[in-house]
């Protein structure tokens, strides 16, 4: 018996469900069976359990919707989803032209059988790969669908073939199983009128080895022109899967082209170099000038040649010991 998670989830939800009518079905049964007995304890009694089967009831019911609510989610964290034989169809890895009815109009494409059907990495993309890291050649992707929107799980929402201009944001889902973490991989939006690339990625995977995961591609507005698209994924050289669809109705104009006239703006740039000018506030080096007065202080040791005073050491007084020389009194 082939069971998978949401097939289990959805059974144990509807099992919970009738687990909730049969506990509610019961317990009203009983409730009603006890208010007709005539003896006070088997009927409360038999009331107490009916209230207990109506209690049961509201647990169960708590635990469906938890059940419908968060058990898938918590599941895929634990068990890693691997994509079905059913979303990977890798057994038509060559895409035939039959899918595509547009191709069957250029019969070019059959006159030119160098071409290969099979999609390859740019060189110029292939440069970039610079981690060492070999993929896992086992590596298997589901068919990529695409859509304007996704929701918090990475599926689609309202998946299209056919976008009307203009187109805005897409997003690329797939689902993944066997990734190596570290191995490079790459995604490119490919224009089929010119095989121009509008966008590509190309890292080291850094996801688990199964699960599902997407693709952004918003390039400028005039960029989506009338065509068909393809988004190719590779791991490593390899090409692993791929989706197309069409975008239909003349991309929009880009009337803005006005804003252009704004570059006078860095003009004002030049006017704003007299700011230097401010350099002018180094002429406040003349107040060193004032040292000067410094120097004059030394000159106070004038003061020194005081010491003329002490010359006051003349002694003519003494040398007035002539007085005694006088003649005597006749």
């Amino acid at each position: 018996m082939n069971l998978d998670i949401r097939t289990a989830v959805q059974t144990t939800f509807l099992l919970l469900l009738l687990g909730v009518l049969i506990s509610i079905f019961t317990g009203v049964r009983t409730i009603q069976s006890g208010k007709r007995l005539l003896y006070f304890r088997k009927r409360r009694e038999m009331v107490s359990r009916g209230w207990r089967f109506i209690f049961t009831a509201v647990l169960l019911g708590g635990f469906a919707f938890a059940v419908n609510r968060y058990a898938e989610p918590v599941a895929y964290q634990i068990f890693p989803p691997s994509p079905t034989i059913t979303l990977t169809p890798t057994i038509t890895l060559t895409p035939t032209i039959s899918l595509t009815p547009t191709i069957t109009l250029t019969p070019t494409l059959t006159e030119t059988p160098l071409e290969s059907p099979t999609p390859i990495l740019p060189d110029a993309i292939a440069a970039q790969i610079e981690t060492t890291i070999t993929p896992n050649p086992e590596a298997v992707f589901s068919r990529v669908v695409i859509a304007k929107q996704i929701d918090k799980d990475f599926q689609p929402v309202n998946p299209q073939t056919e976008f009307q201009n203009p187109v805005g944001k897409l997003y690329a889902t797939f689902s993944y199983d066997k990734m190596t973490t570290g191995g490079q991989w790459s995604v490119l939006w490919v224009r089929m009128t010119d095989n121009k690339i509008l966008c590509f990625l190309t890292e080291p995977w850094t996801g688990s080895t199964g699960g599902y995961g997407y693709s952004e591609c918003e390039p400028p507005a005039g960029e989506w022109l009338p065509g068909d698209y393809e988004v190719q994924i590779f791991v490593g050289l390899q090409w692993k899967s791929f989706g197309r669809f069409t975008v239909v109705g003349e991309p929009p104009t880009p009337t803005a082209t006005a804003t252009p006239s704004r570059t006078p703006s860095p003009t004002p740039t030049a006017s704003g170099t007299p700011t230097p000018t401010f350099t002018r506030t180094i002429t406040l080096t003349l107040t060193p000038t004032q040292t000067r007065t410094v120097t004059l202080t030394p000159t106070a040791s004038r003061t020194p040649t005081i010491t003329m005073t002490p010359t006051v050491t003349r002694t003519p007084r003494p040398t007035d010991t002539r007085w005694p020389t006088y003649t005597p009194v006749r």
